[in-house]
């Protein structure tokens, strides 16, 4: 059998296979003359993302393939719709002029552009980062980093995966790069919502990963940044490190720190929690979110760093009241406030500027805002300054305007500078002698192309004589046919045409050789400034950041203020006691929605430890029971981020945890029941509160049956009532039996949102008042939803039925008996004699008084109990 013919290759396109065989994972925009090409199936995947044409190269031959492509200057059009769609995208320009060389032009890949590596602001949000995350599963722990390239911002931590998950819920990173071997775990543990990267195992070894870090901060050890115990978290952070050097992203200067994110310095919120609340993110379209209505910031920054506050409420209460006095101060210096806006308004995207600079995409329009930029702050700092406020001095402390740096970039840029380098008049005279030399040549040109045409008009009487230009033979003069018997014999004859003729002369060579090198000169030279220029702007980044960072705390607390204003909140207070104290509390998202004139109906909560731990509330679908639950949280949550809160008075002691079970949450695609989700979820809040949780609980046990689920949703009630830790919990439930737990348990109390029955309609008050509520009016929201006239009249019989047949007191007193007779949830049930023997033994332990060493011996003994009644 014949050998089947090979296919011809010609020479570009074996360099594009080399090239492309290299980046397999990625589309590869091949620099070929002024476009950007992309073949064989890139090409077919890039026409469908971009809307361009698709055609073929060498169409007909034995090397026919798809082509598709586009003009290299509209990369910037076109590379963000490709980066949107989950591509990563690696950039191949021509190394050399294609004029210096007589062979193939010589081409690399100058950056590999993926949808956590971009610097482009076509593709980033402004007041959403775009971070890379990188996960390492370690044998007890898993380290977690992040970084954002477009601002510098480089975060780690470890922990165990709930602690990853929330930290991934919470950052929301836009690509995760894990080790190839982890692929199932990842997604057994978080899911498959991340664009996830998988590299090569060996990459995640922690020696390489701490040179790595140690030799880009240019330090021997980590301590300095307080990382150097987070083994798991070093080897996440120098993956992200290799990562970005395998991506050709070399010039990372902007990314002068790294820091350690505290597990315990912030409340915990986990997935669940974050979700139900609907911090940032709506879970229907189109729903309204706590950061929308929050944020009125100003600037980019202050927006990023808002979303990252919510995310991480503090528990340390002296930063929380420092947050709330200067509010307070904003609050009452309406003029100061408004001021401070209107320069924070002048001031551009630091962060994202700084790493342009860094990275060296900035262009010099750019470099002029961030030198108007940095002169905003002045004012900023000297009227706060003036201000006397200690906790704002303390803050804008911080401000150093870089007067140096404002100075250099005035002296060397122009004001209205273009935005490309390469269109000139971007360098300001008088910095460069021989610019200014060749600038007048060039801009003295007409004057002395004018002198030439008044002399020889003089010298050869020939009126209608002109110069001009054009590409082929440079600058000519031209005359008409009726003077050609005058023209001198040191003119050269280079054109004729139909009523003129065309010469040169060997003055107008020299002119043209002189000016056309000027302008060559000048790009250079311009080009050469400017590259200068941001060299030595690169020493003021970290002070540049610095600046960044405390303008966007000052626009977070400016719109916390305005918010307040706008909206009516207070000043909490937050103290160190156990308490949470609500007087007239409000849903901050839910009063923004209502229609005009129409008053949101405030609330009281009262939770501690010692009396009324517990609240049950009951009462009618859609009279607000959730909302209660809601606002609760979200007011401690407002609080504990330093912002005031929507209610007449409150009192809140820090809270540590803030767990919700709230609504419905099918995951039936993974194969749970609605039924299944909640007991996850609520196993997840069981087993890791604490004596300074908030809980809250809506519906529990309404995913099974009836018995199943008041069975369950009374031994959970009672599991936190006994449980030592005492956890303040909102309880709300359609299961109108547990109102006798009150009964029994005495910081359990019973609420109900009241409703107005009237003959044939049920009005929701919607007001949380003492009591348990006995119905539900579920057949009076079917009303409202517009059920069927014939359903609703069969349902209102069959329910009087069931009430005359005392179905629900039957359960009732089930539940009381079962009370009664010592059926009560206990920590340890004694039901044999061992068990007996072991009480006995604990009892008579003086704890007290037990040193480490005897509480372990006394453990093994117990263990010994055990094991020999085997």
């Amino acid at each position: 059998m014949a050998k089947a013919k090979a296919k011809k290759v010609t020479p570009l396109m074996l360099q594009y296979n080399n090239i492309k065989n290299k980046y397999p994972d990625a589309l590869l925009l091949f620099r070929v003359g002024d476009f950007y090409e992309t073949f064989g199936e890139d090409a077919k995947i890039a026409a469908k993302i971009l809307g361009i044409v698709l055609t073929k190269r060498g169409a007909g031959s034995e090397s026919e393939t798809a082509l598709a492509g586009f003009p290299h200057h509209s990369l910037n059009t076109y590379l963000p719709k490709l980066v949107k769609a989950g591509k990563r995208v690696a950039i191949c320009d021509q190394l050399e002029d294609p004029k210096l060389t007589k062979t193939i032009v010589k081409r690399g890949v100058t950056e590999l552009i993926t949808p956590g590596v971009s610097l482009n602001d076509e593709v980033l949000q402004s007041k959403s980062n775009n971070f890379l995350a990188a996960l390492h599963f370690g044998k007890k722990r898993i380290g977690i980093s992040f970084l954002d390239v477009s601002t510098g911002e480089f975060i780690t931590s470890q922990g165990n995966k709930d602690y990853i998950d929330k930290l991934l819920q919470n950052f929301s990173p836009s690509e995760v790069l894990i080790q190839k071997n982890c692929k199932s775990d990842f997604n057994t543990h978080f899911g498959s919502q991340y664009y996830t990267f998988y590299l090569d195992d060996w990459i995640f070894q922690e020696d390489a990963s701490k040179e790595m870090l140690t030799q880009h901060f240019k330090v021997k050890s980590l301590k300095g940044y307080g990382v150097e115990d987070l083994n798991e978290g070093i080897v996440a952070s120098g993956v992200i490190l290799h990562y970005l050097s395998e991506t050709q992203h070399h010039k990372l200067e902007h990314i002068s720190n790294i820091q350690r994110l505290v597990e315990n310095d912030f409340v915990w919120m986990d997935r669940f929690t974050i979700r139900n609340l609907e911090l940032y993110q709506a879970n229907t379209p189109g729903a309204v979110t706590l950061l929308d209505v929050i944020d009125h910031t100003i600037s980019p920054m202050g927006g990023r760093l808002l979303k990252r506050w919510l995310a991480l409420p503090l528990k340390n209460i002296e930063d929380i009241k420092n947050r709330h006095d200067i509010v307070r101060f904003f609050i009452q210096n309406e003029a100061f406030l408004q001021s401070q806006n209107e320069q924070i308004d002048q001031i551009s995207d630091l962060e994202r500027l700084v790493s342009k600079v860094a990275t060296g995409k900035i262009n010099p329009r750019e470099v002029v805002l961030l030198k108007n930029s940095l002169e905003s702050l002045i004012p900023i700092k000297e009227n706060a300054l003036k201000s006397s406020h200690e906790s704002l001095i303390s803050l804008v402390e911080g401000i150093d305007p870089l007067q140096e740096l404002i100075t250099k970039i005035s002296l060397t840029l122009e004001e209205d500078a273009p935005v490309n380098i390469n269109k000139g008049n971007a360098i300001r005279n008088g910095i460069n002698q021989e610019l200014d030399d060749l600038r007048h040549i060039s801009n003295s040109g007409k004057e002395y192309l004018d002198h030439i045409v008044k002399r020889e008009i003089e010298r050869t009487q020939i009126s209608s004589l002109k110069i001009a230009f054009n590409n082929v033979f440079g600058y000519y003069i031209e005359v008409r046919n009726t003077h050609r018997d005058k023209v001198p014999e040191d003119w050269i004859r280079k054109q004729t045409l139909v009523s003129a003729e065309r010469y040169i002369t060997e003055e107008l060579k020299e002119y043209e050789t002189k000016i056309l090198g000027a302008q060559e000169k000048i790009s250079g030279i311009e080009q050469q400034i400017y590259g200068d220029l941001l060299e030595s702007i690169l020493p003021f980044i970290l002070g540049i950041q610095k600046n960044a960072r405390v303008i966007a705390q000052l626009d977070c607390l400016g719109s916390f203020a305005k918010v307040a204003v706008l909206n009516n909140y207070i000043r909490p207070v937050v103290d160190e006691s156990t308490l949470i104290e609500i007087n007239n509390g409000r849903h901050p998202v839910i009063e923004k929605q209502l229609p005009t004139g129409e008053q949101y109906v405030a609330n009281d909560v009262i939770l501690n430890r010692d009396q009324q731990q517990i609240i049950m509330i009951t009462g009618p679908n859609m009279s607000g029971k959730s909302a209660i639950l809601r606002q609760t949280a979200l007011i401690v949550l407002l609080a504990q981020i330093g912002s005031y809160v929507p209610a007449q008075n409150a009192r809140l002691g820090i809270v540590d945890k803030i767990f919700t079970r709230v609504g419905a949450s099918d995951n039936i695609s993974m194969g749970e029941s609605t039924f299944m989700v909640e007991m996850n979820e609520t196993a997840n809040i069981l087993n890791n509160l604490s004596e300074r949780s908030l809980i809250l609980l809506d519906e529990i046990g309404r995913g099974t049956s009836t018995y199943d689920g008041i069975s369950i949703a009374w031994a959970i009630a009672e599991y936190l009532h006994e449980h030592p830790a005492k956890s303040k919990t909102l309880f709300a439930t359609h299961y109108h039996e547990l109102n006798d737990m009150s009964e029994t348990f005495e910081r359990i109390k019973n609420f109900n949102v009241s409703v107005k029955e009237l003959k044939d309609k049920v009005i929701f008050i919607r007001k949380l008042v003492p009591g348990g509520s006995k119905h539900s009016f579920g057949i009076h929201v079917a009303k409202l939803a517009g059920m069927p006239g014939p359903v609703l009249h069969r349902a209102n019989k069959m329910l009087s039925h069931l009430e005359k047949s005392h179905a629900s007191e039957d359960i009732q007193a089930k539940l009381k008996s079962a009370s009664e007779k010592n059926l009560q949830l206990s920590f340890i049930n004694l039901d044999d004699p061992l068990l007996e023997e072991i009480k006995e033994e604990i009892l008579s332990t003086e704890i007290d008084n037990l040193t480490p060493i005897d509480a372990l011996m006394k453990l093994n003994e117990i263990k010994r109990m055990l094991t020999k009644n085997k």
